[in-house]
């Protein structure tokens, strides 16, 4: 038999395209050695969150006073019913995932495949001794951890004194000393949480601000909101060593030796592009990352790379949207991803989103650009809900043709209503015409359309 697409992968790209391609009448054949799901729900996103609700849960009890209720005991965290209930999430999640892939009658195998070569059907992939055809290929091989070539690493790992993102959403006891070697979402988001049930967390950042590409004034009532919570920021600081229970980094030129009860390696992700078989098509990659254009075509017609193996934007919800471009565009549907209306989140308390260019990236780019910042308290619900009024949301607008290129929010459901700015931006709306449109109230979205009358 020859498929129509083989996919290998399946994380979210390629879960989700699998889904896709079935649904619009494609025999589908996916490979996937570990969980459907990928990184995302088994050891990312789902069950980080499921943490940071859980650490927020506890804010809110601790800090009840302030909003006029009183608890006498003001609680602990238990760590292991913590990932006990992540366990469950991930589990009922991931059968849905199955079960999406049943019902739209996708083949799985559960099995590493390797590309053997093209043929006059298509291409050929290995996979236990047995071969396959596919017209198409979709590679969705995602990421792993980046493992920095410092002294003690390797030992670090191997005793688990050192942890990467997968260890470190399965602690069942909260590290007393708890240090972090990168600023990035990763690393935010597990200062946050540990930092809120009890760790002392200290955060180790080669460059001079956290939360990498994140607009500098977001990122520093960031880095203030969670030093409140007690976490203590390195920046323009090296890490030099591991040593069992010891971080050894310079800060300010001098050899500090932290000590420490674990240790997260959080200093950004790489594709994994390894053992696949890409160089028996000459598949090119650039800095690991598989090279795609925006129809997520690769170098060679019929194979495309969809998630984190471009390395374009390292995200779920990237990671969805470009399986579907791969898969219509494989149907003769031409169709493309705008990466400038994609939306990132970080999922601090406080959140950060953000979509699209900054003003200086704007201008940078030809564009007659100016900014507007607006405090979440003109929002009525913000101030509602808060006690910590410094949230606030900075739009970005081409005076050239009326229209928003880019938005950065910190405060309280951030996450929930970036997708607002981005859907102005990926359809270009006038502003005069957001102007027109109405918004709930009382809403912290509100504070778009305030912000927009002030442009």
């Amino acid at each position: 038999m020859v498929y129509d697409l083989i996919i290998l992968g399946g994380g979210p790209a390629g879960y989700n395209a699998a889904a896709h391609a079935s649904k619009e009448g494609m025999t589908v054949l996916l490979f996937e050695k570990n969980e459907l799901g990928g990184v995302c729900l088994n050891e990312g996103c789902i069950p980080s969150k499921t943490l940071l609700n859980s650490a927020k849960i506890f804010h809110y009890v601790k800090h009840s006073e302030n909003y006029g209720v009183n608890v006498q005991d003001k609680g602990h965290v238990s760590q292991s019913a913590v990932i006990d209930r992540k366990n469950k999430v991930v589990k009922r999640l991931a059968t849905g995932v199955r079960s999406r892939l049943k019902a739209a009658k996708v083949e799985v195998i559960k099995s590493h495949a390797e590309i053997q070569a093209k043929t006059s059907d298509g291409f050929t992939v290995l996979s236990e001794g047995t071969m396959y055809s596919g017209k198409n290929l979709l590679i969705a091989t995602g990421s792993a951890p980046i493992i920095p070539d410092i002294k003690g690493v390797r030992e670090g790992l191997q005793e688990g004194f050192l942890l990467t993102n997968r260890e470190i959403l399965d602690l069942t006891e909260i590290p007393e000393k708890l240090v972090i070697v990168g600023a990035g979402v990763i690393g935010l988001e597990m200062a946050d949480y540990y930092s809120s049930v009890g760790s002392q967390v200290t955060v180790i950042e080669m460059v001079n601000k956290i939360a990498g590409e994140t607009d500098e004034k977001v990122s520093a009532v960031l880095q203030k909101a969670l030093e409140k919570k007690g976490v203590v920021f390195k920046l323009n600081s090296r890490v030099t060593e591991f040593k069992s229970g010891v971080v050894v980094f310079e800060d300010n030129g001098e050899s500090v030796a932290l000590p420490a009860d674990k240790a997260l390696l959080s200093i950004g992700r790489r594709a994994v592009t390894d053992g696949f078989g890409l160089e028996n098509l000459g598949i090119k990659t650039e800095r690991g990352a598989i090279i795609t254009d925006e129809k997520l075509h690769t170098n060679l017609s019929g194979v495309y790379a969809a998630g984190d193996v471009n390395g374009k934007m390292m995200l779920a919800h990237t990671a969805y949207r470009e399986g579907e471009v791969a898969v219509n565009n494989m149907l003769g549907n031409p169709d493309e991803i705008n990466y400038d209306a994609i939306p990132s989140v970080i999922y601090t308390t406080p959140e950060v989103a953000a979509v699209g260019m900054n003003l200086a990236t704007a201008k940078s780019r030809g564009m007659q650009a100016k900014e507007v910042t607006l405090s979440l308290m003109y929002s009525g619900r913000y101030i509602a809900e808060n006690t910590d009024y410094t949230g606030f949301c900075q739009l970005v607008y081409n005076e050239g043709n009326g229209t928003l290129v880019g938005a950065h929010i910190i405060g309280n459901y951030a996450s929930e209503y970036i997708v607002a700015v981005s859907n102005l931006i990926d359809l270009q709306i006038d502003v005069q015409r957001i102007k027109k449109l109405v918004f709930p109230h009382p809403t912290v979205c509100e504070v778009i359309r305030e912000a927009v009358f002030e442009l």
